[in-house]
């Protein structure tokens, strides 16, 4: 069973697993300016992930390094930006409450902590364009610099059911039934 949430004019599909505090979404968009003037140019991930992995790059709250939160199972550079997959941990307090914040809406946003190893000044647009980056950690974050840096997905069955009763509530017959109940 897919189900679409409809968030800033997006269909986000939503898939039924209960209780795994599995979530996936873009930490980066390729092309696309953040709050401080940074955009980030395709690759640049690139040599960083190829010397990291999606093990050795941390899981935290709020950039917070007292907080971690979970395993990243799979980062990646597509088309789009930086794609992440992770699990919380559900053994960690704020894993729990994270995973039903996420499941709720309650947050969504996703930022990445680095360290610039090649930019590019663009005077006339007031931007930095990052060509290389060293990616050492990607946080869950309330508000995000770069605002299209979300989770797209939540694995929640209970969630699944529930939206569901609202978007296709069960029809009602108004002929009666020929069953006999006993």
């Amino acid at each position: 069973m897919t189900l679409r949430l409809k968030r800033r004019g997006l269909e986000l599909p939503l898939s039924a697993v209960a209780g795994t505090g599995v979530f996936s979404g873009y930490a980066s968009l390729f092309g696309q300016r953040d709050q401080s003037g940074d955009v980030v140019a395709p690759g640049a991930f690139t040599n960083s992930l190829k010397m990291r992995g999606s093990s050795e790059i941390r899981m935290l709250f709020q950039h917070d390094p007292a907080e971690p939160v979970g395993t990243w199972v799979e980062v990646r550079e597509t088309d789009k930006g930086l794609y992440v997959l992770g699990r919380l941990d559900q053994n960690v307090q704020r894993g729990r409450e994270l995973n039903s914040l996420l499941e709720t809406g309650g947050i969504d946003g996703l930022s990445i902590g680095f360290k610039t190893i090649a930019a590019k000044n663009d005077r006339t647009c007031k931007l930095r364009i990052l060509t290389k980056i060293d990616l050492w950690e990607i946080s869950l974050v309330t508000f995000p610099m770069l605002d299209g840096a979300r989770v797209s997905q939540v694995k929640s069955e209970i969630r699944a059911r529930a939206d569901s009763l609202f978007t296709n509530p069960p029809a009602r017959s108004s002929q009666r039934s020929n069953s006999i109940h006993g």
